[in-house]
Order: C-alpha cells, then structure tokens, then sequence
C-alpha cells in the first residue's frame, strides 16, 4: 500500500491544509502509517493532479497563502475500491527485533536499555492514544460511540494501536525479567567459578 490511501482516508474527516494533515497524522494515523511532513506534501500534489483530491488556495494577510485539500468524488471512489482490495500482510520490519534476536552474542546492556528505550516509547505512545480516545468518544461510551458515532474508522484503527502499544510494554516488560535473571545467574555462575 502506498501512502495514497492513507491520506485519502484522513481526508475523510474533511477540509484541510498539510499542516492540518501532518497534525492528523500524528494524531489519528500515526498508529498504523508513518509519514514525514515532506512525504505528506508530495502525496498531496501527486493526488491533486491525479484528481483524487481537489485544492484550493486561501489567501492569507502577513502568511504565505496556503492550499486546502478535500477528498474529490474520484478520490472517494477510489478508497471505497481500495476497501474492497484483499489487503497485503503486514511485513514487520523492526531493527531492535534483530538486536533481542543477538543478544546471546551482543552487549546484554545496550540490548535491555534498548528495550527499556521501546517501553517508555511505547508508554509514550499508549498515554497519547488514550487521550485521543477520550476526544473520539466525546463524553459517550465505547459501546454508545460504536453503535451511533458518525465515523467509527478512526476508533477502530485507534483500537489496533491501543493494542499493539499495550503488547509492546507487556513484552518489553517480559523481556526485561528474562534477561535480569540471565545476567543475575551470568554473575552468579562467574563468582562460582572464581
């Protein structure tokens, strides 16, 4: 999948400039697509001359005018047609997977602060999704949200990155209490052996 589809779905929630749509991301998307400012930028200019989005430029007093961009009826049927597409399975590509994988032959320190680094990231992450919740939820309960709200996709994909956040720090946690044991039974075996 590209970043195409992604944009085009944040733009589901209406108008919005790039500014706009880097906050979205960092906000709504981020939990399931990454994507720089500048790579948002390209996106919207290659999408506006594919016509799937439309802009316009608002003139502004003492700032540099600036495009806003809606979801165009073609772009709207595209992501309907994408929806329907089988979609891919996610390949994981994740450097401190590699680093656990060595830690038999590797720097048992560096590899526990890296996890330690993924957990408070991951804590990060989860206190950022949870407030964002609140907002989505707007007052009403999940189950109310979820049979009423307007646009529960937004929700939903939350819900996958709550999930994922949570896995991360139960892991990270487990991983964490295997290699103090490891190290503490290292040390021990050394003093024995001394």
């Amino acid at each position: 999948m590209s970043l195409k589809y992604a944009v085009l779905a944040a733009l589901l929630e209406g108008e919005a400039s790039g500014y706009d749509l880097a906050k979205i991301f960092d906000v709504s998307v981020s939990n399931f697509w990454a994507a720089t400012p500048q790579q948002l930028y390209r996106e919207l200019d290659r999408l506006a001359a594919e016509g799937l989005i439309d802009a316009r430029v608002v003139p502004q007093e003492r700032r540099p005018n600036k495009r806003m961009f809606t979801l165009s009826a073609a772009g709207r049927g595209d992501l309907a047609a994408f929806t329907a597409k089988q979609p891919k399975p996610m390949a994981m590509r994740d450097e401190l997977m590699v680093k656990v994988q060595a830690v038999d032959v590797g720097d048992l320190d560096a590899v526990r602060a890296h996890v330690e680094e993924r957990i408070a990231w991951a804590s990060g992450k989860l206190a950022r999704y949870e407030r964002v919740r609140r907002h989505l939820l707007g007052g009403l309960g999940e189950e109310e949200f979820l049979a009423d709200g307007e646009r529960i996709g937004p929700y939903l994909t939350l819900m996958g990155g709550i999930s994922l956040e949570r896995e991360y720090l139960s892991w990270g946690r487990r991983v964490l209490e295997i290699l103090e044991r490891r190290a503490a039974r290292t040390a021990q075996s050394s003093r024995s052996a001394s």
